[in-house]
């Protein structure tokens, strides 16, 4: 028999909204609050025309029901003289994509329910710009995503995990209800018994993977609306995934990547290289390429392949993204053009409100003449566009500024580029960018929410740790901020630990301040954007050093004079909620904590993760060999040490870090040692939940985080974290 102390966690949102600690300063405008997430709008994936004159784009809104979201595939001129035209009336379409002559958007479109309530895979649908509804073109009984048309405009490549099983299922339970094959289509029955062989066996993403079922390459020939959709062919098969379609640009030929490794998780990350013959054949391997890479894109002239890729030697717990280039020939090499460029190509600093759906275009482009590629770069906490010289491996960057651009665009003759940018007070819109960086806003959904708000840019900060290193960070102020007050402050880690916080919007910041905390966001080492020294530098000895940074950068505060020493509180996420555990078992100075989908036990998280480390990158040997290197990491391993009143946000459905590697082993000690703890645990939520989750669990988990800092700092009652008489208490033996 088990016993648990039973905390229920009940809505906090009234009790919080009577003790807001500040007002605004301005009849005019309000401050942010967290219910405002409801009304948010986000942009993702934009897709400029071939003629430049428009840009395809997916808008993203909460649902009527605030329990998810909804998606649909909207148009605007990238002269930004007319305003946004939505151009699909479902709730799921994602993933436009122009026909090469512009007449035509192919994309996803999800969300029916099949006759049992069951969403229903995604499909393929067509929509023509001269008019008409949208129409379905695909209907595979596992769906079809990632659309590519071939540079022809005669047909369109795709990914689906359909395999020839599933059609011929489909086929009889049809015929089935129509009277004929109904013994047969009664014995097929799916099984949803999980039978695992292999080390990686579920997803954070996807939950348990079934071994048997892969992604794999499809084509289908477009015809004319007045004719029956044509049926889709497959053109790879096996026990591999394919990934990263690219078409020749005679439409003659698909180049993909994929990896014909059996169970590669216990050899250091390597792709392959393939090609195949858009009428069918067998694929041919082009080269394989020691290392994971990312965005391949073909040159006009047909003749090199760009990419993006980080070396895997020496072993490294970071290997900076290069932008690369290999020529279409048997047994090429790969040249590295950015070798000599110590900053991360193709990637960008993150925050919060990142499109919670709608996923990602390309980040990766050509020049017409192959002379340039056009990328996004991870720079210090900004990330620019920037212009590569494919000879000399020049950077040159093309946007500048306090902003991050999350996802960008450009159509092929590099005469218009479209950028998705975010800054500390903007989400993320829409800007027509010009060769010489100038910026032309061409969206602006929330406009009319921020006209009511009294946002503020944070402080930009840099100071010296215990080393002599510099670390930036950044101080977000309440907006009514006075020097001559004491503050409460908020220590927010990332996570990562290989990430990098920077100049994007970030909901909870801006909301922290809001409530009257001061809030410090610091990059400690580890974190991306300031090279491949620094970023690589914790390996073996994560955490450790960077704890030192993080308080350096409090102590940095401290001097400032307007923040409370007895009111400091700390938090963090996934890494994050590893070094907020680390934080409260080396020092008592903090008054509250809420450490999230953290990692407080390093050897149970290695035998119960989605990926595996059995590759030596952040630890020399597994826990079975050398015990002792994981319990020196380990929170719960100093969890006597433990003074600070701590509270654990987990998600019941995270893989990546699951809860009972994380906040749960701790919070049973805690409560053993009768120190004041809580857990707020979240149905459904995979690591995901700040990011991605559901609307109100991600307005909940911001309520608990606060409401925690408020009920040990404040003084301001919370009682659904207290144990109440007639509750049960945790026991000390059998």
């Amino acid at each position: 028999m088990k016993f648990y102390v039973s905390v229920v966690i009940v809505a906090i949102a009234a009790s919080l909204a009577a003790q807001d600690v500040s007002q605004p300063s301005s009849p005019q405008k309000r401050f942010l609050t967290e219910k405002d997430l409801f009304d948010f709008v986000w942009v993702a994936n934009p897709q400029v025309s071939p003629d430049g004159k428009h840009v395809a784009f997916t808008r993203i809104n909460v649902d009527e029901k605030r329990a998810g979201y909804e998606t649909s595939v909207w148009t605007v001129a990238t002269d930004g003289k007319e305003t946004s035209v939505r151009m699909t009336n479902a709730k799921h379409d994602t993933q436009p994509r122009w026909s090469p002559d512009g007449k035509q958007i192919v994309f996803v479109r999800g969300g029916e329910k099949d006759e049992a309530g069951k969403p229903r895979p995604g499909q393929l649908a067509m929509l023509s710009l001269t008019g008409g509804e949208a129409r379905t073109i695909t209907d595979l009984p596992k769906g079809a995503s990632n659309p590519v048309w071939s540079p022809d405009g005669k047909q369109i490549a795709f990914m689906s995990s359909t395999t020839q099983d599933d059609i011929e299922k489909a086929r009889r339970k049809k015929s089935g209800a129509k009277g004929g094959d109904a013994k047969e289509a009664e014995n097929d029955h799916e099984s949803d018994v999980h039978v695992i062989n292999r080390a990686v066996y579920r997803s954070n993403d996807e939950g348990y993977l079934d071994p048997k079922r892969h992604e794999h390459i499809w084509v289908l020939q477009v015809l004319t609306a007045s004719e029956e959709p044509a049926k889709p062919v497959q053109l790879t098969s096996g026990n591999f995934d394919e990934d990263e379609v690219v078409w020749s640009q005679d439409s003659s030929r698909i180049y993909f990547l994929t990896r014909r490794v059996d169970e590669p998780y216990y050899e250091l990350p390597s792709t392959d290289i393939y090609s195949v013959f858009a009428a069918g054949g067998n694929p041919e391997k082009l080269a394989s390429v020691p290392m994971r890479i990312s965005n391949l894109v073909l040159s006009a002239d047909g003749q090199r392949l760009a990419f993006h890729g980080a070396v895997t030697q020496p072993v490294r717990s970071y290997s900076e993204p290069d932008l690369w280039v290999i020529d279409v020939a048997p047994d090429a090499k790969p040249r590295n053009l950015t070798a000599d460029y110590d900053f991360d190509m193709g990637s960008s600093v993150f925050g919060d409100n990142a499109a919670p759906r709608g996923g990602h275009g390309r980040a990766l482009y050509w020049s017409p003449d192959g002379r340039w590629l056009f990328d996004v770069v991870e720079k210090q906490g900004r990330t620019p566009i920037v212009r590569v010289d494919t000879q000399t491996g020049v950077v040159t960057e093309v946007t500048r500024g306090d902003q991050a651009v999350l996802d960008f665009s450009m159509n092929a003759d590099a005469g218009e580029i479209v950028g998705l940018i975010s800054t500390p007070v903007m989400i993320g819109d829409l800007f027509a960018v010009a060769s010489d960086g100038t910026q032309i806003r061409i969206t602006d959904f929330n406009g009319k929410l921020w006209s009511q708000l009294n946002l503020t840019g944070p402080e930009e900060v840099d100071f010296t740790s215990f080393d002599g290193k510099r670390i930036q960070g950044w101080i977000q102020k309440p907006p009514d901020f006075d020097p001559q007050k004491k503050y409460p402050l908020i220590l927010d880690i990332h996570g990562g630990p290989h990430t990098a916080y920077g100049w994007v919007f970030d909901h909870e910041f801006q909301w922290m301040a809001a409530k009257g905390y001061v809030v410090l966001y610091p990059n400690p080492r580890g974190s991306t954007s300031y090279g491949q020294d620094f970023g690589n530098i914790i390996q073996y000895h994560y955490p450790g050093d960077d704890y030192r940074d993080l308080m350096a950068g409090v102590d940095e505060l401290l001097k400032r004079g307007y923040v409370d020493k007895n009111k400091l509180a700390v938090t963090g996420g996934s890494g994050g909620g590893v070094l907020t555990d680390w934080t409260i078992t080396h020092t008592d100075r903090f008054a509250a904590a809420v450490s999230q989908r953290d990692i407080s036990n390093w050897a149970s998280w290695w035998y119960t993760a989605d990926f595996t480390l059995f590759q030596p990158s952040w630890f020399k040997a597994p826990p079975f060999e050398d015990l002792q290197d994981y319990n020196n990491r380990s929170a719960i391993t100093f969890v006597k040490n433990i003074h600070t009143p701590v509270l654990f946000v987990l998600g019941e459905s995270d893989y990546r870090t699951p809860q009972d590697s994380g906040g749960e082993q701790l919070f049973r000690a805690l409560k053993y040692l009768k120190r004041p703890t809580a857990m707020a645990v979240f149905p459904r939520e995979t690591h995901e939940l700040s990011r991605s989750g559901e609307p109100w669990h991600r307005i909940e988990r911001l309520e608990y985080i606060v409401g925690w800092f408020d009920k040990w700092m404040m003084g301001v009652p919370h009682p659904e974290f207290d144990i109440r008489p007639g509750q049960a208490v945790e026991k000390s033996g059998p």
